[in-house]
């Protein structure tokens, strides 16, 4: 799911900036009913950078589960890697995100469905007791934990 919307997002994310392929891109008077926009680049960027980039980053994160200290404090929150947390934001931003285009776009799209469900999947699958095993971070091997007896939930 997150390598499907990664690769999917990071060529929306460019079709949006850089229109290189003009068929995919929307019409430029949709922007009027948008606050704050003017033109495609800027949710180009989100899509492409945020939500490519970010599950890509996140699919790496939980096929190979590597340790850096810089997301420590988002698992001795969670008790999780980092990319079950990733996982889950990212879920909840695509909801976001479609929420955001049948708000203020005037035609819908079989896409708003496709991946509407692609962050209710996203949103959820993290929850399944298998997945939260599988993403447990051990006391002993959580970041910033000098000789791993510190137990912070």
């Amino acid at each position: 799911m997150l390598l499907f919307l990664g690769i999917t997002a990071v060529l929306g994310g460019i079709e949006l900036t850089f229109g290189l392929w003009m068929s995919a891109q929307p019409p430029g008077d949709w922007l009027d009913a948008i606050p704050l926009i003017d033109s495609w680049v800027l949710p180009g960027l989100v899509l492409g950078a945020g939500f490519g980039v970010g599950s890509l980053v996140a699919a790496y994160g939980m096929l190979r589960r590597p340790r850096t200290a810089w997301p420590s404090p988002v698992e001795r929150l969670t008790g999780r890697h980092w990319s079950w947390a990733m996982t889950e934001l990212l879920g909840l931003g695509m909801l976001a995100w479609i929420g955001l285009e049948v708000v203020y776009l005037p035609e819908r799209s079989w896409l708003e469905a496709l991946y509407g469900g692609v962050g209710v999947a996203l949103a959820l699958l993290p929850t399944l007791p298998s997945v939260r095993r599988y993403l447990l971070v051990a006391p002993s091997r959580r970041p910033g934990d000098a000789d791993g007896a510190t137990l912070v939930r």
